[in-house]
């Protein structure tokens, strides 16, 4: 696993200015309310999807939780060439599992992001 620090980035962004202020320039663009995953990631993941598979053909999603150190983790994936690839996450204030709310608030904005396909959602037996 690689780390990336924002003094590394401010190192290599490429303004014309003093490299302290391009650090607290990355620091606000990380911290806006704007940039969530919805508005960032979905476009991206959406496009990527519309251009491997054809509208109205199938896709399988997974859906998992996992403890990741100290996180809980709650993810769910479009299964693509053998591989998850993360549509939309949630890291849960709260250990242990997840009940049907929230489960329910995971699910709800991929269904819309994909409706021209067929969807399968997989999950193991903590799913409703």
């Amino acid at each position: 696993m690689h780390t990336v620090k924002i003094e590394r980035l401010a190192a290599y962004f490429s303004l014309p200015i003093k490299y302290e202020s391009r650090r607290r320039h990355i620091q606000r663009f990380l911290t806006l309310f704007s940039l969530s995953l919805p508005v960032f990631w979905f476009p991206i993941i959406q496009a990527i999807i519309n251009q491997e598979f054809a509208h109205g053909s199938r896709l399988i999603l997974t859906i998992d939780r996992t403890q990741w150190k100290n996180n809980n983790v709650f993810v769910i994936a479009a299964v693509y060439k053998k591989r998850a690839l993360p549509i939309y996450w949630q890291v849960l204030k709260k250990k242990g599992s997840t009940n049907f709310l929230e489960q329910k608030a995971l699910i709800k904005p991929v269904l819309r992001l994909f409706k021209a396909y067929q969807l399968i959602i997989i999950g193991d037996r903590e799913f409703c």
